[in-house]
């Protein structure tokens, strides 16, 4: 039955949410006498301890780990390898569980946090790819710095650890992804620029020291990860085969911008084989890239339990000792599961690998842990030490999670006079849709209990009376209510039907095959749009995109939000979109494909870039020569912005020795090496007027679509930035553009080079030529 639902005063809707949490909070005493965690080198309770070096805080980190790995037997070192870390009780060290996980809030997925009545909720902020459909950097980090202030608060209560493994920083290559939706996008910049801020946000100690962790960050799945279970073909069997090109100007910048950028603390490696090869089994990939060109300073973890699968899934290795010795071998430092904790030790007396290596591993291991104050004792007089339950789930941070779903809500098609809705002119709204009154699908998966939650409906009716009908049972949308949700429609102002899918759909462990919304819905979006009296929004909540070209192309649907998982504040975001108290700014940070694409692109097909000859489109607006339902960095505003170039170079001349081949033959391109590039960079000035008579934010990009050299991509994102203007103001942006960094293109042998010719500048419908010259 359709229920009537009375609207709640009018105020509530701008009022911060209150923090979930009461009397108990102001007694940290109470608090912590309900929960007394063990620490590491606790001198205090234990002064016995102060005569061990790696409990000495004024020795240099590696000197205490050094003291502390003299000290411990072959054994004992071997439980430092797992993440269920053992305890060494003689030497006061308590065991730890390194899995812990904060992709969008601190989560009870791993072993390592959990909630309770101290603790009952976190802050739960939207699924990453919306909160990458704002574009906003400093929103990125400043999400991080929240969340591992609350991961702080948990761990001086024993609910939490310090080390997350988060964010997931693998490129969105394919819409069938069950994972995009944990994922920043299908671009590299984007993804770069998220993984490094959200990082730093994480992980920058607030007493400025490069070397101390607030809590210590992870990127994974390093690398070429994205397939789940498709067609029978799994993440445990998958050989991803990538290209020299591809592997590095697509799927490793975001790894590359964690380490060099973010200072990430850990890399994992992924499940998958690349080229034959076990991620978590490759020198080359581990101690060869990340720790030796990228210079991690941190451990590198497997995924759960990669080692396993190698030996037991893929057949790597003969015997169990020998997949253990490759894997440390290769640069492994930690296991996530039990082999390295079961097989390291007839490894190393087996002569299959040296006890060194084991300490190598153990001691990034105990470095991590001593940057993030684990050995300092009790943390209660350290920086972090007055954290608790009152600081988890505070209003400011919840009205956070609610102004990130705002910010990354994107508009994609809007008729004249349809949004925004006046909520004055609009006495009833029908709202109708499987994801209309939805809680826990908003925040997707990695999720931890949130502090509370505002479902669209809630949010609609806070504003103005609403008749909800959810249409269907559930997103799969095998029967649809149509007469019902007909009836309704046509006797309400305006409807907003809140569609998509949820985790039973996308999720880890399960791709899509088709793209298209589920059973009965465009059914049911179509009769209801006919039979509408007013105006009819189309929500759809989602991590993937999906082929709506039914619907963008159907005048009776006159608006379309995509608001992916929005988080715990998702209902009362949507509802300040579609009443216009928020100017929406969101731009699509992945492509939205037709049906077509998917029916004759394998999704076991890793080449980014088109091949004519067999007829392969290629993949990502970087690439895809085919038609799009809308692409990447699509989104409307409420007003209409106009941009105008102030000041660019019209050519930019690369300096090279005087010997150089390129003086004597025609050169396509130089390679973008320190010489020729040191300084070498200009600045672009844009104005961007607001022409409207609503103020907001614009998300500026600045596009270069290079020679056709070397298969480059068609365009690619050089920058972007975040505006805020006033209606019938304007506002100057600045790009910084570093040639050999952001104009350059990697050639078929992965070699980073400058395309010498003319590149052609974007922004918006603006295009400014540029030649490149020696």
């Amino acid at each position: 039955m359709a229920s009537v639902i009375n609207s709640a005063p009018k105020v509530t809707v701008f009022l911060c949410f209150l923090s979930c949490f009461s009397h108990f909070l102001s007694s940290p005493k109470g608090v912590l006498a309900q929960s007394s965690p063990d620490f590491a080198c606790d001198v205090e309770n234990n002064s016995t301890l102060g005569q061990f070096g790696f409990c000495n805080t004024s020795l240099e980190t590696a000197a205490r780990v050094a003291d502390l790995v003299k000290r411990l037997t072959l054994e004992e070192k071997i439980g430092f390898l797992v993440n269920s870390a053992a305890s060494v009780s003689r030497l006061g060290i308590p065991k730890y569980e390194w899995w812990s996980e904060a992709l969008h809030g601190v989560s009870y997925v791993g072993p390592g946090t959990h909630f309770n009545s101290i603790v009952p909720g976190a802050t739960s902020f939207p699924q990453v790819i919306l909160t990458a459909a704002s574009f906003n950097a400093s929103l990125f980090e400043a999400i991080g710095k929240v969340v591992s202030t609350e991961a702080r608060a948990m761990y001086n209560v024993g609910l939490a650890g310090l080390t997350f493994w988060s964010p997931n920083v693998n490129i969105f290559r394919d819409p069938r992804w069950g994972r995009g939706q944990e994922t920043p996008g299908e671009d590299p910049l984007l993804s770069s620029k998220y993984a490094s801020a959200y990082v730093r946000g994480l992980q920058q100690s607030d007493d400025g020291s490069p070397d101390r962790l607030k809590v210590a960050a992870c990127c994974k799945h390093y690398t070429a990860y994205d397939l789940e279970n498709w067609k029978g073909v799994d993440r445990l069997h998958f050989n991803a085969v990538v290209t020299k090109q591809d592997m590095d100007d697509t799927f490793q910048p975001p790894f590359k911008s964690c380490v060099i950028d973010g200072n990430v603390a850990s890399v994992m490696c992924s499940f998958n084989q690349v080229n034959g090869k076990p991620a978590c089994a490759d020198p080359d990939l581990l101690s060869g890239i990340v720790r030796g060109e990228w210079k991690l300073n941190g451990y590198i973890v497997a995924d759960c339990d990669s080692v396993d699968v190698f030996y037991n899934s893929q057949h790597y290795t003969k015997t169990p000792e020998e997949a253990a010795a490759k894997a440390i071998l290769a640069g492994l430092d930690l296991d996530c599961g039990s082999f390295l904790g079961k097989h390291t030790e007839a490894a190393v007396k087996g002569g299959l690998v040296d006890e060194s290596a084991v300490d190598k591993a153990v001691s990034n291991n105990f470095a991590t842990l001593m940057r993030l104050g684990f050995f300092d004792g009790n943390p209660s007089k350290a920086i972090y030490g007055k954290l608790g339950p009152k600081d988890v789930c505070t209003s400011e941070h919840q009205e956070m999670a609610r102004e990130a779903a705002r910010q990354g809500i994107v508009l994609l098609k809007n008729s004249k006079g349809s949004l925004p809705l006046s909520p004055t002119a609009i006495k009833t709204l029908a709202v109708i849709g499987p994801n209309a009154n939805v809680t826990k699908t908003m925040i997707g998966n990695y999720e931890g209990t949130p502090c509370k939650y505002t479902t669209p409906l809630q949010g609609l009716t806070a504003l103005v009376t609403t008749t909800y009908l959810p249409g269907c049972s559930n997103v799969a949308c095998g029967t649809a209510q149509i007469d019902e949700a007909k009836k309704i429609a046509a006797a309400a102002d305006a409807t907003v039907l809140i569609v998509g899918i949820d985790q039973s759909i996308e999720a880890e462990g399960r791709d899509r095959v088709s793209i298209q919304l589920p059973g009965q819905q465009p059914l049911l979006i179509t009769e209801v749009a006919k039979a509408s009296k007013g105006n009819v929004i189309l929500v759809v909540m989602s991590g993937g995109g999906f082929d709506i070209s039914f619907a963008k192309n159907d005048d009776k649907i006159t608006s379309i939000l995509w608001v992916g998982y929005p988080g715990e504040a998702g209902g009362a975001a949507i509802a300040d979109v579609i009443f216009g108290f928020y100017n929406p700014t969101g731009r699509l940070p992945m492509t939205w494909y037709p049906q077509s694409y998917v029916d004759k692109v394998p999704m076991t097909n890793m080449n980014m870039r088109p091949d004519p000859a067999t007829g392969y489109p290629g993949r990502t607006y970087r690439f895809y020569t085919g038609e799009t339902v809308y692409t990447f960095g699509d989104g409307l505003s409420y007003t209409q912005f106009n941009h105008h170039l102030v000041q660019a170079p019209k050519s930019v001349s690369i300096p090279i020795e005087e010997g150089h081949s390129c003086h004597s033959s025609k050169c396509k391109s130089v390679d973008a090496v320190q010489e020729s590039c040191q300084n070498l960079a200009f600045d672009i000035h844009l104005r961007v007027n607001n022409a409207g008579n609503m103020s907001g934010s614009h998300t500026v990009f600045l596009f270069s679509s290079p020679p056709s050299v070397h298969n480059s991509p068609q365009k690619h994102l050089l920058g972007f930035e975040k505006v805020f203007v006033t209606a019938k103001a304007e506002a100057l942006v600045r790009f910084k553009v570093d040639v050999c960094k952001d104009l350059s293109i990697v050639d078929e042998l992965g070699t980073r080079k400058v395309a010498l010719g003319l590149h052609v500048l974007h922004v918006g419908s603006l295009k400014h030529s540029l030649n490149v010259r020696i």
